[in-house]
């Protein structure tokens, strides 16, 4: 019995340290997303892969688009990515990325032609882009960033995940990408917001005539389903080597939930610029677009978009050049498949029209119309 008791005794001993390093766990170590979100950095991005037809020649012929100008590619049109620590009150900042074969067309001078509208790029081999990248400080209603950011114009983004047709309107590509500058935001309610700033102007990193850029906007949203953004610049820009002229753009944009599948938008631009023709002469352009969005189900989404676009100076399109001075219509059909929260796959049918004979085909034949037709797939993480 003695001999019983002290092998128990010994035998509670070892076992009881035993249990309690069974129930003492490591302490689990955080993952990488936890991390940053008690830091409050946040991380986002996307891929953008596709491909296209034109019935028409728009790689090295004429083309009225920005981004999708191949005859019959697959390409990686954009895979971008977001940092950003942006809190309500005190210091943050935000850098986007943008890499792929958009982001040969939307670099900011000096690596662009500032001459061009929008800007076209004088060494269109870099496929990497720093897209945005600013400083902010917000403090109550005021937030004010400094840096190089996106543009206020257009109801149209860069970011793909941004947009619900493949093809960006000829609108998209009428107006600046980017700005660098200082821009500050009021929100004077939860319904009314204005912004004020001054830049470089057009897509400029680094200015290209001294000239600064005003730009004032406001956003007004009366009612939830109802949201309607105005914006306008003015400034110097070049118009030659050696002139610049003022270039003044208004711009409006609508959108209206008229029941919780169906959203109908609208927008209007009107640019102008002095001496483009010469010096005291005075050329436009301008356009509106209408985009109609209808959730069929829940993961079956159809757009409509039908715009205009008058150039008949030739501003836009070549900076005066009588050539291309034409009036534009589009029609483009999306329909797209949302798989889940991260993958969206999307086919789409554009067609658009010209007055004048400006698009040419292989044998380079001209001809006034354009067909192009797209697969796309977006990733997001």
């Amino acid at each position: 019995m003695k001999k019983l008791l002290i092998a128990s005794a010994v035998s509670a001993a070892f076992a009881v340290p035993g249990v309690a390093f069974a129930q003492a766990k490591p302490p689990a170590v955080p993952t990488l997303d936890k991390v940053l979100e008690a830091s409050g950095i946040s991380v986002s991005g996307y891929m953008d892969v596709a491909y296209t037809y034109a019935n028409k020649n728009i790689e090295t012929g004429f083309s009225d688009r920005v981004f999708d100008s191949q005859n019959n590619s697959f390409g990686l049109h954009q895979f971008g990515l977001t940092v950003a620590k942006q809190p309500k009150e005190g210091f943050g900042g935000l850098v986007n990325l943008t890499v792929g074969k958009d982001a040969q067309v939307i670099h900011s001078f000096p690596e662009s032609n500032p001459l061009a509208t929008p800007p076209t790029a004088t060494n269109q081999t870099s496929m990497f882009d720093v897209t945005q990248a600013f400083m902010q400080y917000a403090t109550g209603s005021l937030t004010v960033i400094a840096g190089k950011y996106a543009t206020m114009h257009g109801t149209e983004v860069i970011a793909s995940t941004g947009n619900t047709n493949f093809s960006r309107s000829i609108l998209f590509g009428a107006v600046p990408f980017t700005h660098t500058g200082v821009r500050a935001t009021w929100a004077l309610s939860d319904q009314l917001s204005l912004m004020a700033g001054v830049n470089n102007g057009w897509d400029q990193l680094t200015d290209a005539n001294k000239g600064k850029t005003i730009e004032l906007g406001g956003t007004w949203n009366p009612i939830k389903p109802f949201t309607i953004t105005a914006s306008g610049m003015s400034g110097k820009e070049p118009t030659t080597t050696t002139t610049d002229g003022t270039r003044t753009s208004l711009n409006i944009v609508a959108s209206y939930t008229i029941i919780d599948p169906l959203t109908v938008g609208l927008e209007y631009l009107s640019v102008s610029q002095d001496n483009v023709g010469g010096v005291g002469t005075k050329q436009k352009y301008d356009g509106e677009a209408l985009y109609v969005t209808y959730m069929i189900t829940p993961k079956l989404r159809g757009v409509l978009r039908l715009e205009s676009f008058n150039d008949k100076d030739g501003f836009h399109f070549g900076l005066g050049t009588p050539a291309t001075a034409a009036k534009y219509k589009e029609a483009t059909v999306t329909v797209s498949y949302l798989v889940n929260d991260s993958f969206e796959a999307r086919v789409e049918a554009r067609s658009d029209q010209a007055t004048k004979a400006v698009f040419t085909d292989s044998t380079g034949a001209t001809g006034k119309t354009l067909m192009t037709g797209a697969l796309q797939g977006l990733y997001k993480f």
